[in-house]
């Protein structure tokens, strides 16, 4: 269930033509004169619906900003993020929260759990304070893929950090939202549970149609994606598909030795 995918897998549902999020000449600036950084120089990029994304670059290239920006976590200077049709920047701050709630998964480096609730409990807290019901198939379908049934009634500190990333993982995906963000999401495990998570989320969207858009700076991880995009100084450099781990490494040794000659010849 966890090894690499390599080439194109034939059992996996047809997937929709449709765009998930999409940002579209957006910027933004941090801080003013002196130290004003441009974060995100007028990058205009669409994540498909039932697609796996990473977004890969140099330390301090924008992704996690371009991330932030596009799950409506962060404000941006110019541009538009859409999710679905849904424009974020004419959004109201209430809107935007319903809206990150309702339609948006989140998966992030730390877990994130609170402690004194169960696995259970935990994955279902969002739509618990929602005041909606999860669907019980779904959260089946879902507590199964990544093999929870066992230790719904665990708390936190009972389980290993691969399975409370896990329990993470099953919290994004319970409320069936339209995209999951992912920053850094195995940076915090060991390279077997970081397996198991990657090969959970590439199987979300493999059997459930899942959207996935994860920020890594593993080419490892940038593997299990159906698409990795490069990003380098603040604006998009790259993009591949069907990404191997060696492909990837190679495509980052070259950004790499790309911005030090840049920076040596501004110097």
């Amino acid at each position: 269930m966890t090894a690499v995918r390599h080439g194109h897998d034939t059992s996996a549902p047809s997937r929709a033509n449709g765009v998930a999020a999409a940002v579209t000449d957006l910027t933004k600036v941090y801080g003013d004169g002196d130290t004003r950084v441009l974060a995100l120089d007028r990058v205009t990029m669409a994540f498909r619906e039932g697609e796996f994304t990473a977004i890969m670059g140099p330390s301090g290239c924008g992704k996690s900003t371009l991330m932030h920006c596009a799950a409506g976590l962060d404000t941006f200077d110019s541009g538009s993020v859409r999710i679905g049709t849904t424009e974020l920047g004419k959004l109201t701050d209430r809107q935007l929260t319903q809206l990150r709630r309702d339609r948006i998964g989140f998966i992030f480096q730390a877990f994130n759990l609170l402690p004194t609730l169960t696995a259970l409990e935990n994955i279902t807290l969002p739509m618990d304070i929602a005041g909606r019901k999860p669907d019980r198939r779904w959260l089946e379908r879902v507590v199964a893929m990544v093999g929870l049934a066992d230790r719904l009634n665990h708390r936190p500190a009972q389980l290993s950090g691969g399975q409370q990333q896990r329990v993470a993982v099953a919290r994004a995906l319970a409320s069936r939202p339209a995209i999951v963000f992912g920053d850094e999401p195995t940076g915090n495990l060991d390279s077997r549970a970081g397996a198991e998570v990657l090969g959970f989320l590439r199987d979300s969207v493999r059997e459930l149609g899942q959207t996935v858009v994860m920020v890594t700076h593993d080419p490892v991880a940038a593997g299990y994606a159906d698409r990795v995009v490069f990003l380098a100084d603040g604006r998009q450099v790259d993009e591949m598909t069907g990404p191997t781990p060696q492909r990837v490494m190679d495509r980052m040794k070259a950004l790499d030795t790309q911005a030090t000659g840049v920076h040596a010849r501004t110097r």
